[in-house]
């Protein structure tokens, strides 16, 4: 058979390539995308990410719930730091492998998983350069846009900002911007609803009511709340001290509760509920919280969520719960 010629290519057909080349080079977006790659912002630079990613290491769990979302199955995942009641199937399958914590990440797993996209930061983001040279063998990208506290506008902005560029790497954008209303919705819902209450930022931990204020404190910072402590707390993963009769000597109007220990265990132990622990302390019993019933405990799995839908969901409980005592 032989090949056609210059001449026996008709115009319609010379337009037609044409189009396609056109339109692969002009495939961009607000982002700036580039024929099968996309150049993101991120944390660690402006990264080229291909497009519709089929080998993703998802390692990030502020993402993790938008992926799922936008139907993206990864190939390798922290099963030990998902939230259970979300991530089930993930951490059941036996193809998508373990990759451990960010204590003792498996890197040879994450090597073996091959990937063309690692999904970093946040937990993970003192490992990116370790996870950029994985992805140079393969000839993908390790990306960092985690949500976090310090990001410009603050992590509400942030997670706006990862789920509209999550949409454009999976083509999932009309998807991206229906969540990202909701949570705006959901956002300003809390905003409408609070007007300078009191409140006690507190976290669960160890069976113990500490001062929850370093993890708290940017999650109500949009709203007109105002912490009895002015922010002042230590790592929440050291006792600071604070005990029951302080608290009580405040005397928030609202407490908003994080319940670490519901999050963190693991196997067969069952932790004390944040709820039980804060029955139990005689200290509470003239409380204005305790008598009216203004305490607001958070999803037990929000230490390990994170993500757009954990806080929306949450601002909109918050809305809910003052809604209903105004």
């Amino acid at each position: 058979m032989s090949r056609p010629t210059v001449r026996s290519i008709t115009l319609p057909a010379l337009l037609a390539a044409l189009i396609l080349v056109l339109t692969a080079c002009s495939s961009s977006s607000g982002t700036g995308a580039s024929g099968d790659t996309l150049t993101v912002q991120a944390t660690n630079g402006q990264i080229q990410v291909p497009r519709n990613p089929t080998r993703v290491v998802l390692l990030d769990n502020t993402a993790a719930e938008t992926v799922q979302a936008m139907g993206v199955t990864p190939v390798a995942v922290p099963k030990g730091l998902l939230a259970k009641s979300k991530f089930a199937d993930w951490i059941d399958d036996p193809d998508i492998a373990d990759v451990g914590s960010h204590n003792e990440p498996k890197m040879e797993v994450i090597e073996d998983a091959d990937p063309d996209l690692i999904i970093a930061g946040y937990r993970f983001a003192k490992y990116t350069d370790d996870l950029t040279k994985i992805t140079d063998q393969t000839g993908g990208a390790t990306l960092d846009i985690a949500a976090s506290d310090d990001a410009p506008g603050g992590r509400q902005e942030a997670l706006l900002r990862q789920t509209t560029t999550l949409g454009e790497i999976f083509g999932k954008q009309q998807q991206a911007e229906q969540i990202n209303a909701t949570f705006t919705k959901q956002l300003d819902a809390a905003k409408a609803a609070s007007h300078g209450q009191t409140v006690f930022l507190s976290i669960v931990s160890g069976g113990k009511i500490d001062n929850g204020a370093k993890r708290l404190g940017p999650f109500v910072a949009p709203l007109d709340l105002k912490d009895v402590f002015a922010g002042k707390a230590g790592d929440h993963h050291q006792n600071s001290g604070l005990t029951p009769e302080a608290i009580a000597q405040a005397n928030p109007q609202w407490v908003i509760v994080m319940d670490r220990d519901a999050a963190v265990t693991s196997g067969g132990d069952r932790p004390t509920p944040a709820a039980s622990v804060f029955a139990a302390q005689e200290a509470f019993a003239g409380t204005e919280f305790m008598r009216n019933d203004h305490v607001i405990y958070l999803d037990p799995e929000f230490y390990v969520r994170e993500g757009i839908q954990s806080y929306g969901q949450s601002y909109q409980q918050i809305a809910d719960a003052l809604g209903d005592a105004a």
